[in-house]
């Protein structure tokens, strides 16, 4: 067995990234990822051990020639992932908003999203939790970093990581999705369709497909961009210029508007895009072209914004611990003090708010119009503080290894087959192997767990526009 093992590191915030070949007999194995983390491996298998050792030459020459040199591993140290520095001042506000119930997740909080069925907060800890609309915690996830942020697509829920990976934890399996350059410092990210829009530290925007492969990326107008939104149009970028939206085939440049200070955060609707920025604002932007359409004013620096469907009503949370509700036109409807710090994301849903602070909390605000009056007035209900019961809460953590896959005999009735194939690059792809499905798509499928020839049981297949399937339900290895 032979190992090569190299690194490449720039000044100034730039990569920072190892990568390691091994070649066991017709084995080559390659390690790569952020210095002085596990990083991901892939494996393929040659013909011949003649054959692993040239196509181990080819990718170790491919690297040094990208500027990668011999390391030895530990000797350098970890760059240190980027937190978002915040700062929390006491509302203005004379009265307190209406909150019916507070989950303390235990460390400082960014992610959130909340859909028919759940609520979900991701925090730094690494911990994702799920909460009912009243307030019950139902399941824990454990991820191996920080959660930067939490994003849906239709029925998949993502968490992007300080790890520098995105975890599809749509399943009880929770698994690596997408693992971003890196050299890419996850500020935010969006998915649309399978397709992955990452924003980063420098400004700029990654976008990556389904088989965690790179498309196209830009430079960015400007830096540290905290806002990226996208649809079937476009993809709208954030950050301290202004917003840019690019094309989503190719990432040509569509339009950009400078915006009024640097954007903090951003929500989408169909026809608009809202940028929250550091200079006490929301600005609502046309998606066709850019042009403003509205402005809703604050009194400190906007951490978060969201709007009721359709932009009828536009939330804002500032850094004096205050939320905010507009009127479409930008008439400012009512503020109050959040309770319990900054807003630092939010999101409505069915006459509720829903706010992830600075101190680490899921808070659910009732926003109809009879509690904001009666708030307004001060009288507010007495907030209930949920409790964890942490023995009886169903924990799950990433898939690792092939151990860590249910092994069954058999296909139950009414599931899918799948099975881990070699393209002619050497890539470990997963195709389907029951009737009813194009055999020649690919499936979205954890990296970590594939193995060649290795067959595997899932409880659903769907199909995205993209030409490619999704997992729903439970992977299990077929025997």
């Amino acid at each position: 067995m032979s190992t090569t093992y190299l690194e490449l590191s720039q000044d100034g915030g730039g990569a920072h990234k190892f990568y390691e070949v091994t070649v066991q007999g017709q084995l080559v194995s390659v390690r790569y990822g952020r210095i002085g983390a596990a990083g991901q491996t892939q494996t393929s298998t040659f013909p011949t051990p003649q054959k692993a050792q040239a196509a181990a030459a080819k990718k170790i020459g491919e690297k040094v020639r990208k500027g990668y040199a011999p390391a030895v591993p530990g000797q350098r140290a970890p760059r240190a992932v980027t937190r978002r520095q915040v700062s929390s001042a006491p509302s203005t506000a004379r009265a307190v908003a209406p909150v019916l119930w507070r989950f303390r997740t235990g460390s400082s909080a960014f992610g959130i999203h909340v859909d028919d069925e759940r609520c979900w907060v991701g925090n730094q800890a690494g911990d994702v939790y799920t909460l009912g609309h009243t307030g019950e915690v139902l399941a824990r996830y454990s991820l191996p970093d920080g959660v930067k942020c939490l994003v849906a697509d239709d029925f998949w829920i993502y968490a992007g990581c300080d790890d520098g990976r995105v975890y599809d934890l749509s399943s009880k399996l929770p698994f690596a999705a997408y693992d971003i350059a890196a050299d890419v410092d996850i500020f935010w990210l969006d998915i649309h369709e399978g397709v992955l829009n990452v924003a980063d530290r420098a400004g700029r925007l990654t976008v990556i497909d389904h088989e965690d492969e790179h498309q196209w990326s830009r430079g960015g107008r400007g830096e540290h961009a905290w806002m990226v939104r996208a649809d079937d149009r476009a993809v709208y970028h954030g950050h301290h210029r202004g917003v840019t939206a690019y094309a989503p085939d190719g990432g040509g440049e569509l339009w950009h508007t400078p915006t009024r200070g640097p954007v903090l955060f951003g929500w989408q609707e169909h026809d608009a895009v809202y940028a929250g920025t550091a200079h006490r604002v929301v600005q609502r932007l046309s998606k066709a072209d850019g042009a403003l359409e509205a402005t809703y004013g604050c009194d400190s620096a906007v951490y978060s914004c969201a709007t009721s469907p359709g932009g009828r009503f536009v939330f804002a949370g500032d850094s004096s611990s205050s939320v905010y509700c507009f009127d479409r036109d930008g008439t400012r409807l009512w503020k109050l003090g959040t309770g319990g710090g900054s807003a630092l994301s939010m999101q409505y849903h069915e006459g509720r708010l829903y706010l992830v602070t600075t101190d680490g909390s899921l808070v659910c605000v009732d926003a109809s119009e009879a509690a904001i009056t009666a708030a307004q007035q001060g009288t507010v209900p007495v907030a209930r503080d949920v409790k964890l019961a942490a023995a009886t809460l169903p924990t799950y953590a990433p898939a690792t290894a092939v151990s860590s896959v249910t092994t069954v005999t058999a296909a139950p009735a009414g599931s899918v087959v799948v099975e881990c194939v070699q393209d002619g690059g050497g890539r470990m792809r997963v195709h389907v192997v029951s009737d009813g499905y194009e055999p020649s798509w690919n499936v979205q499928f954890p990296r970590a767990i594939r193995e060649p020839g290795a067959r595997y049981v899932v409880d659903a297949l769907h199909a995205a526009s993209g030409g490619f399937y999704r997992v729903r339900g439970d992977i299990r290895r077929l025997r």
